[in-house]
C-alpha cells in the first residue's frame, strides 16, 4: 500500500512497517541536495516530528515522521551520496522504516490520487 502525506512523504506500508521518503515533488522543489542527516535505529516518533534532515543548494528543510512508530532501519545509501534522493526519490533513495505504533493510522492518509491532486 502506497500513501502520501501533505508534508510530501511517502509511505509504502508492508504489515506494520512503512518505508519511508519523500516524493518526486518535494525532491524537485528542493533541487540539488547536497547533506542528509537521518535518524537513529531505535529512535521513537510521533507523527509530526521532525525526523530527518536534508540540504540542497537552495535551502534545508525537515522531513517528517509521518505516523507514531519506532526506526528500525535507516538508508545510509543517501547519506554518503544524498544526489540518490534528487535521481530516484521514491525507489532506491527510501529514507527509513519504521515499525508503525498503529498501523490503521496509515489509512487517513493521502492515498496517490489525492496526493497528485494536492501538488497539480
Amino acid at each position: 500500500m502506497l500513501k502520501f502525506t501533505e508534508e510530501h512523504e511517502w509511505l509504502k506500508i508492508e504489515g506494520d512497517v512503512a518505508t519511508v521518503g519523500i516524493t518526486e515533488h518535494a525532491a524537485g522543489q528542493l533541487g540539488d541536495l547536497v547533506f542528509v542527516e537521518l535518524p537513529e535505529a531505535g529512535a521513537s516518533f510521533a507523527k509530526g516530528d521532525s525526523a530527518a534532515t536534508v540540504e540542497s543548494v537552495k535551502a534545508a528543510s525537515d522531513v517528517y515522521c509521518p505516523l507514531d512508530g519506532e526506526i528500525i532501519e535507516v538508508n545510509q545509501a543517501i547519506v554518503d551520496d544524498p544526489s540518490l534522493v534528487n535521481s530516484d526519490p521514491q525507489g532506491a533513495a527510501w529514507f527509513f522504516k519504521l515499525k508503525l505504533a498503529d498501523p490503521s493510522a496509515a489509512n487517513a492518509l493521502l492515498d496517490e490520487a489525492a496526493y497528485k491532486e494536492l501538488v497539480a
